[in-house]
């Protein structure tokens, strides 16, 4: 193993995890943190962890200990990897976790770029955008658990780490001073060195800069050009064929995003769907009860079941019920209905939402996931080879075209279509 990725959510690690693949690195993406050592041969590792929105030093201690089962096992460099709109608070833990790994690995500073143009994210001037738009003004700000109401990355770590901050200017970057510019951030002891980036050229350009570097954080384009400086490159035949999950399939949602609202009313109508509200919830084994009778009278309707709900009446149901007791519920039903419909002869699973992807693979453990072909940008197809076989697809709330649900579903069947 050369790269070693820590993931802080599971769609997210499936992300990187495709970006690397892409780029020829033999991949493999565990959900949680292996018991054993690796015994087989690969060059990435990619670790899921659910510590986006944990408590900050539940966060640091599984990165650490992801960071230690990493390096004990071949991995010369370690990736940070959080969204690509940044989600954290001003209170962690993006900066916290990245200042613990920086003293696990004994590193004098790392890259902080979360940059993703193919899904129009883009850092200029230290300022993350989504699409035209400032991350304060992209909707981000009305997020349920990582509301980001300042697009200055810089600004945003200051409050989260006491760290020095330093900036990489796209300029810099593209002048070929960018060397000489990290020298001086060093020499300044600046630790985290919020990185400018607005194409792929610009992502690929950091990853040979940071050729060097024990640690680099970012979103999933800070990967694409780190396989090369270990002389890993892409096959010229493209991935073999797979074999899916052959069986009736199902979608989970409890992404309140808007392309995910949109995926749902284009879905939702020619297709079977359920939807679970906030007072539903607060009876998780009714709730689960309900649901599972619904996806098995559907089952060969690819039925979706889902909590999404415009940003105004999430907020109105967080005051009334609480925000932690609801998001709680909604992880546990979406859990439950996972392994309960798995047990009822469903095996390909299409989940929405980070949060939701999260609680859903650690129903089933521990487990080492195979890397598939993309459905979408960002999305890759996941399998678990065992008993039985099960094909994932975890979307990031915000990534996918409006045809993502019945795509992901024909794709998960591999060459059982």
């Amino acid at each position: 193993m050369k790269i070693g990725v820590i993931g802080d959510d599971f769609t997210g690690s499936g992300d990187i995890a495709n970006t690397l693949a892409k780029a020829g690195a033999r991949t493999v993406q565990y959900v949680g943190i292996p018991s054993a050592d690796l015994t087989r041969a690969i060059d990435a590792a990619v670790i899921a962890l659910k510590t986006r929105s944990s408590d900050v030093r539940d966060a640091v201690a599984q990165s650490r200990q992801a960071c230690r089962w990493l390096v004990a096992n071949g991995a010369e460099q370690i990736v940070f990897k959080y969204c690509s709109t940044f989600d954290s608070t001003p209170q962690g833990n993006i900066g916290p976790v990245a200042q613990a790994l920086l003293e696990e690995l004994d590193a004098p500073l790392t890259l902080v770029c979360p940059a993703f143009p193919a899904n129009r994210r883009t850092l200029y001037n230290g300022h993350l955008f989504v699409g035209d738009r400032l991350l304060s003004e992209s909707g981000m700000e009305n997020h349920p658990l990582t509301p980001m109401t300042d697009p200055d990355i810089r600004r945003w770590l200051s409050r989260q780490t006491q760290l020095k901050v330093g900036h990489l200017a796209l300029e810099s970057l593209r002048s070929g001073a960018a060397e000489a510019d990290l020298s001086l951030a060093r020499r300044n002891d600046e630790k985290l060195i919020v990185a400018d980036a607005i194409s792929n050229d610009d992502l690929i350009e950091l990853g040979k800069i940071a050729r060097s570097h024990r640690l680099v954080t970012g979103g999933s384009g800070i990967a694409m050009g780190l396989p090369g400086n270990f002389g890993i490159v892409p096959a010229p035949e493209n991935r073999p064929q797979f074999t899916g999950g052959n069986g009736p399939g199902f979608i989970l949602s409890g992404s309140c995003s808007s392309a995910t609202r949109r995926q749902i009313a284009f879905y939702g109508s020619s297709h079977r769907s359920m939807r679970l509200d906030a007072a539903e919830a607060l009876d998780p084994a009714a709730a689960v009860a309900h649901c599972l009778d619904f996806l098995v009278s559907h089952q060969d309707e690819g039925p979706l079941v889902y909590s999404t709900a415009e940003p105004s009446e999430v907020a109105s149901a967080q005051e009334r019920y609480g925000r932690d007791r609801l998001a709680t519920s909604f992880e546990t039903i979406f859990a439950e209905l996972a392994a309960k419909a798995v047990a009822a002869g469903f095996r390909r699973l299409v989940v929405a939402g980070g949060e939701t992807s999260g609680a859903v693979a650690s129903a089933f453990g521990v487990a080492a996931l195979e890397v598939g072909p993309e459905i979408d940008t960002g999305v890759p197809v996941l399998i678990l080879d065992g008993e039985p076989r099960l094909a994932f697809a975890l979307k990031s709330g915000n990534f996918g075209a409006d045809d993502f649900f019945e795509r992901a579903l024909d794709m998960l069947k591999g060459d059982a279509r």
